[in-house]
């Protein structure tokens, strides 16, 4: 549902700008979103039409209190967003609702000595198995920010282009389980506990990822 909400503002966006099809302008980019396509498209004099993907995978470590993990970052989101411009001098306000499928996939390392410490229990991860876990982000979430270029310009040809926004994702939802326990039943259970009084540590420090910073520097050509 979220998905085709996502399509039809891109469609709509596209059709209310058909008039001035002649006018459009891609822009390639990169950024804290990754790396990145739009195509922009003339609504009216001062008002522009931008649909576009962001796309990146990114490997970092990072730790809570007890654990230390192996972070993967993968960014994904689709933009439908509206650019303002003001005057003539390329500043643009920009805003719309960006389809996030924005995630990091995190995996527990043992100690040097080989073991898990969880809630103040250490076990073994040659019986407790492996610790996984994933940071998710609210689907739709609206964007706001500012920028300079004109990628549909009167003119052709090539431009340089800019932005500095927000992306207002919501509170992460973690999950963090253990996978292959092989010790006993009562080990298992006790390990399954700590657990999930590992998840809630780790949503604390997810926590902060709510508004998620958008700066994107790209080239323009207006074909």
């Amino acid at each position: 549902m979220k998905k085709n909400l996502v399509w039809a503002l891109l469609a709509a966006g596209f059709g209310c700008a058909a008039p001035a099809q002649a006018q459009v302008g891609l822009t390639a980019s990169v950024g804290t979103g990754g790396l990145g396509l739009h195509a922009s498209v003339p609504v009216h004099p001062q008002m522009h039409a931008r649909f576009g993907v962001n796309a990146l995978n990114y490997s970092y470590d990072g730790s809570t209190t007890n654990v230390d993990y192996d972070y993967r970052l993968k960014l994904r989101t689709f933009d439908a967003l509206l650019d303002y411009f003001p005057n003539e001098s390329g500043l643009r306000l920009s805003a719309g609702v960006v389809y996030n499928g924005n995630k990091i996939d995190a995996h527990g390392r043992p100690t040097a000595a080989g073991t898990y410490r969880l809630n103040g229990r250490s076990y073994p991860a040659a019986t407790a198995g492996t610790l996984e876990g994933r940071v998710d982000f609210r689907n739709l979430a609206p964007y706001l920010g500012v920028g300079w270029g004109n990628p549909a310009a009167k003119e052709k040809g090539w431009a340089f282009s800019a932005d500095l926004g927000v992306l207002f994702q919501g509170s992460p939802r973690t999950s963090l389980a253990n996978v292959g326990c092989t010790a006993p039943v009562l080990v298992c259970t006790q390990l399954a506990a700590d657990v999930a009084a590992e998840n809630r540590e780790l949503q604390d420090d997810v926590n902060d990822f709510k508004a998620y910073p958008v700066v994107r520097l790209g080239v323009s050509y207006r074909f």
